[in-house]
């Protein structure tokens, strides 16, 4: 079974992508901000696949994302971006950090799981 990382300060959406994914057969790991994300990473946490808000307090997920990516068993792992910003330019900016992907907001079940079949071959 393939794991998902969640990271996004809003316990809504928490609740109801884990819900998409956990009907898909995914197993689901949530943390609400990138720091407790970063914890859960730096215990070497087998997961296939991170999805990501950008706007979070603290730590925004363009930093998230360059941090985890200095940890070597996530270097290749894919990241999509799930937010409502739609710019070229933050999608540039995410995609050099390491994002492979990005969903605007808000996303539905069968955009997100079709996306993450494409990123996760």
């Amino acid at each position: 079974m393939k794991t998902i990382m969640l990271v996004d300060d809003s316990a809504t959406l928490l609740l109801s992508v884990s819900s998409i994914l956990g009907k898909a057969g995914y197993k689901v790991e949530k943390a609400a901000s990138a720091e407790e994300g970063l914890r859960k990473f730096a215990t070497r946490l087998p997961v296939d696949l991170l999805i990501t808000d950008l706007n979070m307090p603290g730590m925004n997920g363009i930093e998230f994302i360059k941090e985890v990516r200095k940890l070597a068993p996530y270097r290749f792992m894919p990241i999509l971006f799930q937010t409502t910003e739609s710019q070229q330019a933050k999608r540039m900016e995410a995609k050099a950090a390491g994002a492979s992907g990005w969903l605007v907001k808000p996303v539905t079940a069968t955009d997100l799981l079709n996306t993450i079949k494409l990123v996760m071959r």
